[in-house]
């Protein structure tokens, strides 16, 4: 009898917990038998695994093959199992040699002919095999996505045949490492090609600097969109950390991660007939949902009236605790989601509320349902509120003198203040807890009256007034000040006064 361990990766949420491949060859009627609580798409690897062996002139075992995937009780699912469970057959029947197989990990599913092709989530895996201190065989197509993963050995093959020749002494297979071709970031749109619209820009400077998420209102056309889709272009660069944790969920998603776009940040922008599973993830396997997927990022949602009350409820947790749990019957997952919103709206049913054509014919009863679709709970955690009016006409006619600031200046500003926030706190301004705001925010004694007024007049829940003062701490920072002083404690309540109307 003969028996061969191999070491291998399950997925479940962004982690990649081990499981352990025993391969046991007894005596018996010929038949081969998979446990371990596999699920289908693994129950039918014995089929893809018998075909990629004989196809690739390797002998399978006439005998009773069994093969366990350890822990028992951890759900396997995927097509990743057939490269370890035909190495386990190969070297339990003795033709490759087990006594270097404790020091790989293997990934990978099987074509019938031993093609190796690519799965999904190899960059998590990626990272639990490196902190185990093995190196990674898997598919060639998934090799640079896992070499994004510092310092880890991966090694990348595109046939089965490959991989027993390097196991054999014949070809040794090289570690793989990752071409990262940033073509992505030249392509991000420009904060330049925004016309006027000074306020708004002022804006979403500070919500950059400080992270903070950002409302805007205004009628149609006035640059809501094309202001929230330069924000990406304007954040601070991502850290290696950061990097890491945004293209794991990425990877772990339907669509994959591109590593073209590595340390760029997301920005998704989901339609708002999307539900509360597309939103915050979900499903019989938990995946992430488009909030997780914003990880680091941006999450814009144009036309936030139109999403669905209900859909909308449920980004309230993750927007205070930066994850979301999602809990089923047989499994629990469990995402970041540390994400930058942005929301765009316009005033009114028909859009043009207030402006000055007098166009809009909406009765206050239309706009107060309209407006009623965004819950309070929902406004008071939105940092910034901000109106961006129709354009005057001589901005649209005349033509543009280039003076807009482009998105690398602005850019510039940003990380320098970013830096400041980090050395001071170690996270941006966004994030400080309720003592850090009493630390870091202090406030003399004129800006206590305003801000008291202001809580008076505006109705501000203790969340806006914290909030309120993380705003005015990122002005100060841009002003390059160490106090924070009437005048910005002024410019960040203007950015609440939404609230009364809204």
């Amino acid at each position: 009898m003969s028996l061969a361990v191999v070491y291998s990766r399950a997925g479940a949420g962004i982690d990649a917990p081990l499981v352990t491949v025993e391969v046991h060859l007894a005596n018996g009627l010929p038949g081969l038998s998979i446990v371990g609580l596999p699920e289908t798409a693994v129950k039918e690897s014995k089929d893809r695994v018998r075909g990629a062996l004989l196809n690739s002139q390797f002998d399978f075992p006439a005998r009773r093959i069994t093969i366990n995937l350890a822990p028992a009780d951890l759900p396997k699912d995927g097509g990743r199992f057939d490269l370890p469970i035909a190495i386990g057959i190969l070297a339990a029947s003795g033709q490759i040699p087990v006594n270097k197989l404790n020091q790989y990990e293997f990934v990978g599913e099987l074509a019938l002919g031993g093609q190796l092709r690519a799965i999904a989530g190899t960059l998590p895996v990626a990272l639990q095999c490196h902190r185990a201190g093995r190196a990674l065989v898997l598919p060639g197509a998934n090799a640079d996505e896992a070499s994004l993963a510092a310092g880890a050995t991966v090694l990348g093959a595109t046939h089965l045949l490959d991989i027993c020749a390097h196991f054999n002494g014949v070809k040794i297979m090289d570690g793989h490492v990752a071409r990262l071709v940033r073509r992505g970031a030249e392509t991000m749109p420009d904060l330049a090609d925004v016309r006027g619209q000074p306020h708004a820009r002022r804006a979403l400077e500070i919500a950059a600097a400080g992270g903070h998420s950002l409302l805007l209102v205004g009628p149609p056309g006035t640059g809501k969109t094309m202001l929230a889709s330069r924000l990406p272009g304007i954040l601070p660069p991502m850290s290696e950390e950061e990097a890491l944790e945004s293209a794991a969920v990425l990877s772990i998603s339907p669509a994959g991660f591109n590593v073209e776009h590595w340390q760029r940040r997301p920005f998704r922008s989901p339609h708002h007939t999307a539900s509360a599973v597309a939103l915050v993830g979900g499903g019989s396997i938990p995946k992430p949902g488009e909030i997780s997927l914003a990880h680091r990022g941006v999450l814009f949602l144009d036309e936030l009236p139109e999403f669905d009350r209900k859909v909308l409820e449920v980004m309230r947790g993750p927007l205070e605790s930066g994850k979301v749990t999602i809990s089923r019957a047989a499994r629990q997952a469990e995402f970041p989601a540390q994400f930058q919103l942005v929301a765009a709206m316009n005033p009114c049913p028909c859009g043009h509320l207030g402006a000055a054509n007098g166009r809009c014919r909406c009765t206050t009863e239309q706009v107060q349902r309209y407006r009623a679709k965004i819950s309070g709970p929902i406004l008071d955690r939105i940092d910034m509120h901000i109106e961006v009016p129709l354009l005057p006409r001589e901005v649209l006619i005349e033509p543009d003198a280039g003076e807009a600031e482009n998105s690398a200046t602005v850019k510039a500003r940003v990380s320098q203040v970013r830096l400041v926030q980090l050395r001071r706190a170690n996270k941006p301004n966004h994030q400080l807890s309720g003592p850090e705001v009493e630390q870091f925010c202090p406030l003399d004694d004129e800006g206590r009256r305003l801000i008291g007024q202001a809580i008076e007049k505006l109705g501000l829940s203790a969340r806006a007034f914290h909030r309120i003062l993380k705003v005015a701490r990122t002005i100060s920072d841009l002003a390059d000040s160490e106090a924070i002083s009437v005048a910005h404690l002024s410019e960040a309540i203007s950015y609440r006064r939404l609230d009364r109307r809204l």
